[in-house]
């Protein structure tokens, strides 16, 4: 298979495992309980570095498509521009998904104009950059929908695309140390754990006949005795 085919039938694969990855290492990165600031910084930098690969592997992608005619160039570069329905609409989906993927980067190159200006800034810097979302999810179904059959590893991919972002939304939402805290708490321990119950000492006789050491008496204590043994 030379180039120029494998990048015809997996150039579209390679964007969307790109862009799953550049996801879940975001949603790494946004982790301040798991990772310390040197982990952040270097899960960071991977994510941008996807990023990078998700818009280079989308622009062969496109271009490939728009080579083999596949895709018209006002298909490719304007959503729905040749219908909303069938085959044309599943290319406006992907049309789509690359917009919100470059809003996306754009908003990530841009994060330090967003920075020290308030909460309400930092709230919309989320709100845009959180169309890398979008983009997953209006890629994932094109991808599924739109062109040929997709062969074994293909849909192999889009599984663990969706495990992937899946998992990573779980820890984000819950947190390591919160889910580690609720595996241990399901998880019996100690005697309970493998099914015995802690055994009691036997009792014995001997300890139920043992006399009582007598409690110290103060001097008004002995004297109070002393005067009940004289009027007996």
């Amino acid at each position: 298979m030379d180039l120029h085919r494998f990048l015809d039938q997996a150039g579209g694969v390679l964007a969307l495992v790109s862009l799953t990855a550049t996801v879940v290492w975001g949603l790494v990165a946004a982790d301040r309980l798991a990772l310390g600031p040197r982990g952040r910084l270097l899960a960071q930098a991977v994510h941008r570095a996807l990023a990078a690969g998700a818009l280079g592997f989308l622009l062969v992608h496109v271009g490939v498509k728009v080579a083999e005619a596949h895709a018209s160039t006002t298909a490719a570069l304007i959503p729905f521009a040749s219908g909303i329905g069938g085959r044309a609409g599943l290319i406006g989906l992907g049309s789509l998904a690359g917009y919100l993927l470059v809003l996306a980067a754009a908003t990530g190159v841009l994060r330090s104009v967003f920075a020290g200006r308030g909460r309400a800034a930092a709230r919309r810097w989320r709100v845009l950059h959180a169309s890398a979302y979008g983009a997953w999810c209006t890629a994932l179904l094109h991808g599924l929908n739109a062109g040929r059959e997709a062969a074994e590893w293909v849909t192999g991919c889009y599984v663990g695309c969706l495990v992937g972002v899946a998992l990573a939304l779980v820890l984000r939402r819950f947190g390591v140390p919160q889910l580690l805290r609720l595996v241990v708490r399901r998880r019996p321990v100690g005697a309970h754990a493998a099914g015995r119950m802690p055994q009691s000492r036997p009792f014995t006789v001997s300890q139920g006949l043992r006399p009582r050491t007598p409690a110290p008496q103060t001097p008004e204590g002995l004297n109070a005795s002393r005067g009940r043994a004289e009027l007996t």
